[in-house]
């Protein structure tokens, strides 16, 4: 089983698709950083060298953010939008959709599970 980035890469999948499972990395980043380093997509993660592996690794922190870093900087971003207290921030700080969706009807994800509101009926 390959580390990389601190995560564990299944031994079993195409190494293509296991380097997603790093936060920060999808297929297309994959794809770019095996072409570059003239990995063949198909290979199996178990199949890979020590020097594949080392290859991957340094070609990761030389040129992406990923995982921990990745996760500081975005949440510093949000952070910094709710402390200046734009119109973002707002959002995101009341748990609402930030990106101009509606939120009269849908927006449960963002709003969570529905509370009624209303009044309550005198016995």
């Amino acid at each position: 089983m390959a580390r990389i980035s601190g995560v564990d890469l299944q031994k079993n999948k195409r190494i293509e698709f296991a380097l997603t499972k790093i936060y920060g990395i999808g297929i297309t980043t994959s794809r770019q950083i095996l072409n570059n380093l003239g990995i063949n997509f198909d290979t199996r993660v178990f199949d890979l060298t020590e020097g594949d592996v080392a290859k991957i690794v340094r070609s990761i922190q030389d040129s992406y953010k990923v995982e921990g870093d990745l996760r500081k900087e975005r949440s510093m971003n949000i952070k910094r939008l709710m402390d200046i207290g734009c119109y973002r921030g707002l959002r995101h700080r009341r748990g609402l959709p930030v990106r101009g969706q509606r939120t009269k009807t849908n927006a449960r994800t963002r709003k969570g599970a529905k509370r009624t509101v209303g009044a309550k009926r005198k016995k």
